[in-house]
């Protein structure tokens, strides 16, 4: 009987980490994997939906991180995962190394505990050292684009990769980026698209998405590997319930930010094996379609 494999996803904020990864988190969960989550900030500046929690914002009490920070905790005892703060010292009161950066151009990026301008020796070492503890046997984040071009997914993907490439070549994790195929997209915009003509999404208040996709949309050949699993997106959407903070979920496995556009989980997320020292896909797309995420144990 195989062992179980030990899988690490790093991400900037939380919710980030159910969001964008939730699937294969449940997914490998469910089959017996040891699964961990690092998150890089608290995500202190984010938007809050709510109108009673309005105050704990930035601008305000700027007390959101901490509240974040218990939303992470009930979503990953959901899901079953292990999970940390990079930085995180309870006994010495520090609830984390870094601040969340705020997106691009905004007053916040520039202050000094700001992730986006860590110091990066320091960062890959912190998080070199979890990886060195979990010894995992793949490392999974976003693309060198950071997802959707968010400064401190940027700045994850950075780290993290040049943490993996710091691992001993031996007993270096796989390290995988996460993206969506092109069509899989384009299937998801037609069905919000019809979930709104039929009426689904009467009252919400929400707009269609239009425009250019994220970059983390490639070509499909692009992406390699993924995750389907029904069962692992009712447990995405039971996760992402403790996130309310950040997230509004809507019928049909619809969602929205504090945007207010509709989005989709699909219960599908594809990856791609990224090279360490670029951070870019490596080819190679398997003859007659993508593999199933299983990692090597």
């Amino acid at each position: 009987m195989a062992s179980a494999a030990r899988l690490l996803f790093v991400h900037a904020h939380p919710d980030d980490e159910t969001l964008a990864t939730g699937v294969a988190l449940a997914h490998h969960v469910a089959a017996g994997d040891e699964v961990h989550v690092l998150t890089c900030t608290l995500g202190e500046q984010g938007e809050v939906i709510p109108p009673e929690l309005a105050h704990l914002d930035a601008d305000h009490e700027d007390t959101l991180g901490e509240y974040r920070r218990d939303e992470l905790r009930g979503a990953m005892e959901t899901i079953g995962a292990h999970h940390r703060v990079l930085g995180e010292d309870t006994r010495a009161g520090v609830a984390s190394r870094w601040r969340d950066s705020g997106m691009a151009g905004t007053p916040s990026a520039r202050d000094p505990r700001a992730w986006v301008g860590s110091d990066s020796g320091e960062a890959v070492a912190a998080v070199g050292a979890v990886i060195e503890e979990i010894a995992p046997h793949a490392v999974l984040t976003y693309d060198s684009h950071g997802g959707y071009a968010h400064p401190d997914h940027i700045r994850t993907h950075e780290v993290t990769r040049r943490a993996v490439a710091a691992v001993a070549e031996g007993s270096r994790p796989a390290l995988y980026g996460v993206f969506t195929p092109r069509s899989w997209a384009q299937e998801d915009r037609e069905r919000i698209a019809q979930l709104e003509s039929e009426g689904h999404l009467a009252g919400l208040g929400w707009s269609l998405p239009t425009g250019n996709f994220p970059p983390s949309v490639v070509d499909d050949a692009v992406v390699t590997h993924e995750v389907r699993d029904e069962s692992a997106r009712e447990r995405q959407v039971a996760a992402l319930r403790h996130h309310r903070t950040q997230v509004s979920l809507g019928p049909e496995h619809t969602f929205a930010l504090s945007n207010e556009i509709a989005a989709l989980l699909p219960g599908r997320e594809g990856y791609a094996l990224l090279d360490p020292g670029t951070g870019e896909p490596l080819p190679g797309a398997p003859q007659g379609g993508r593999e199933a995420l299983v990692v090597r144990r």
